[in-house]
């Protein structure tokens, strides 16, 4: 296999990647906005189940909760499983692994504001929504950017995982060439790919935690 074949063929996957990314990412973060709030819940039902659930998204592998989504409907319900729904099971699988992080994240930068903002925004007529919305949230997104970052450039080399569920994104394709060709060049390439799009995605984040930032 010529270089520029294999070069095609790891760039389609890596197009398969950024696709498990971005969706991911979609779903996951305004997901983990909704977890935070029961885990702030003055119900304790509520509190305890988002505990719960947090708990075992990151005390599990996100191998093993890629198999449990793709598997499970078939072992726990007898539904039939088809490869149509495995890229589905996939994004499910990420979306619910990464909202428990983001929900953590997201609940340390609104439990660090100030009492007195809510306080304040109560005196000058704000509901508890419009406080949230117009004053508290902006500063909770500026506070939490740095962790954010940290887990979304994880999620870019997580999305190899994806080879558990016999998906061909980048790594999954490079492991294929690699075995057919007995050639450590595909894995190189791979790394090199994931190292661009890790570092594009760094610096997107750098410049919108700059742009964001108070003393700019």
């Amino acid at each position: 296999m010529s270089f520029t074949v294999m070069l095609q063929q790891l760039s389609n996957g890596m197009v398969k990647s950024i696709g498990i990314f971005v969706l991911t990412l979609i779903f996951s973060l305004p997901l983990g906005l909704l977890i935070s709030f029961g885990r702030m819940s003055k119900n304790k039902i509520l509190q305890t189940i988002m505990k719960v659930y947090i708990s075992i998204m990151r005390g599990t592998p996100l191998m093993l909760q890629l198999l449990v989504v793709y598997f499970g409907p078939f072992y726990l319900f007898g539904m039939k499983i088809g490869g149509s729904y495995r890229y589905m099971a996939i994004i499910i699988g990420f979306a619910l692994n990464y909202a428990a992080y983001f929900a953590e994240i997201y609940r340390s930068g609104i439990e660090s504001m100030p009492v007195g903002q809510y306080e304040a925004a109560k005196v000058l007529g704000y509901s508890k929504v419009q406080c949230f919305v117009h004053i508290i949230f902006p500063q909770v997104v500026k506070r939490i950017l740095p962790s954010v970052t940290n887990e979304v450039i994880t999620l870019v080399k997580d999305t190899s995982l994806s080879f558990s569920l016999a998906y061909a994104e980048m790594f999954t394709i490079a492991k294929q060439i690699a075995a057919s060709e007995t050639s450590f060049m595909p894995f190189v390439v791979a790394g090199v790919f994931y190292y661009i799009f890790n570092l594009i995605v760094a610096v997107v984040m750098e410049y919108v935690e700059k742009r964001l930032s108070y003393y700019q």
